[in-house]
């Protein structure tokens, strides 16, 4: 019978591979086609096939089982292969089942915030030093927790502890963590245990990773650092994920790839022309000129093309950059210039004054807001008139007839 190769040819192994070597091609296959960096259905698929194989190659036993009696051994639960196993290659090489995976999880990602500006996702090129705190198997006992590590006698070794409830003619079954083990379903006596990570099997580990800010990145982007992360015993390393938060600039707004400034001219310059410097993310001044004889009215939005946003990872690709144009006008003016000023604009519109009684002159004012007297005074007087009228009750009730 030809020997079953199968899982070592996922691995990208020969079958006289060693530990180590098994070791450091499951690394390189997981972040290769580890789910998130591969979004595509059949990458993930590849990516359980490659763990379940390591989880096999990775255990003596398992391993001696399925050189010997190959994938249909380790099916029919041959020598210490339990059903678990089973069912995880049955799902994958033609057999029934489908059952739960039990290859090695994932360790939860450290999440953290980065606030950076926009002129730093707009040149692009800056190098962010960050220090985390993560979880690692001890290095003294490689994970161990110290020697003569024992079957926890309370749970039998499972970490799960079942409590019986009798409620009448029916029981109830609960299961729960063990408190001896921990849940780990294993013992390791006080003397035994390891004096760094005192039985616990990890400890804490400083690392550092560097953010490196790439043009044209957004607010809310992730940086992910694959393997950085948390490594506990057993557990495929986890990642680091740095997720940006891009800062309020005061001149420009960003929207996508596009940019929009906000920019405040006289009433002289959107009637007769002007010239305006604009300072950008990177530094360079932008020369903007409107010349005389076009009007710019307030609200005009004008277009300046490829000075937006650099794309991301294709950054000699720019969005737009929209100016929205505010037309200042002054407070008062010399009325003295007013004749001269009537000789350089459109005449005004005639006005006839109408005769009669139903012609009546009003004045304006200044309207402020922020300004509630004086419509809380008319307000009050106005009640107080509707009480008089209806007996002095407030809200207009009158005391009914006896």
């Amino acid at each position: 019978m030809d020997a079953d190769n199968k899982l070592y040819e996922l691995m990208n192994v020969n079958r006289n591979a060693t530990d180590a070597e098994i070791k450091k091609s499951y690394r390189k296959l997981a972040m290769k086609y580890h789910p998130d960096k591969n979004p595509n259905p059949d990458e993930a698929e590849k990516f359980k096939e490659i763990t379940y194989a390591y989880e096999i190659l990775s255990d003596p036993d398992k391993r001696k089982t399925y050189d010997r009696y190959g994938v249909k051994g380790l099916q029919e639960g041959g020598a210490d292969t339990n059903d678990m196993f089973s069912h995880i290659f049955g799902s994958f090489f033609g057999g029934g089942g489908g059952g739960r995976s039990s290859g090695p999880q994932q360790c939860e990602p450290i999440v953290m915030q980065e606030l950076v500006t926009l002129e730093d996702l707009y040149v692009g090129g800056r190098e962010i030093p960050r220090k985390i705190t993560r979880i690692i198997g001890c290095t003294k006992c490689n994970g161990q927790g110290g020697k003569n590590v024992k079957k926890c006698k309370e749970c039998r070794g499972t970490g799960t502890k079942i409590i019986i409830h009798q409620m009448g003619f029916m029981t109830q079954q609960i299961a729960s963590k063990c408190n001896d083990c921990a849940g780990t379903g294993e013992f390791i006596d006080k003397k035994d245990r390891c004096d760094l990570c005192k039985g616990s099997k990890t400890i804490e580990d400083k690392k550092e990773v560097t953010i490196h800010i790439d043009k044209g990145m957004k607010h809310a982007q992730k940086i992910v650092f694959r393997g950085e992360g948390h490594h506990l015993p057993d557990t495929v390393q986890g990642d680091v994920i740095v997720v940006l938060k891009e800062r309020d600039h005061e001149t420009f707004k960003r929207e996508g790839n596009d940019l929009i400034l906000q920019q405040t001219i006289s009433i002289t310059q959107a009637l007769c022309g002007f010239d305006l410097l604009i300072k950008h993310l990177d530094g360079r001044d932008l020369h903007v000129k409107n010349p005389p004889g076009n009007v710019m009215k307030n609200g005009d939005i004008k277009c300046v093309t490829h000075e937006g946003m650099p794309l991301y990872k294709n950054p000699f690709e720019k969005g737009n950059l929209f100016i929205n144009f505010t037309v200042e006008f002054p407070e008062k003016m010399d009325v003295d210039l007013i004749p001269q000023l009537e000789k350089c604009l459109p005449p005004r519109p005639a006005f006839v004054m109408p005769t009669g009684e139903h012609v009546e002159e009003v004045s304006m004012s200044d309207y402020d807001p922020n300004d509630q007297s004086r419509r809380k005074k008319h307000s009050a007087a106005y009640n107080s008139d509707s009480e008089d009228e209806e007996g002095g009750h407030p809200g207009g009730v009158q005391c009914r007839a006896s």
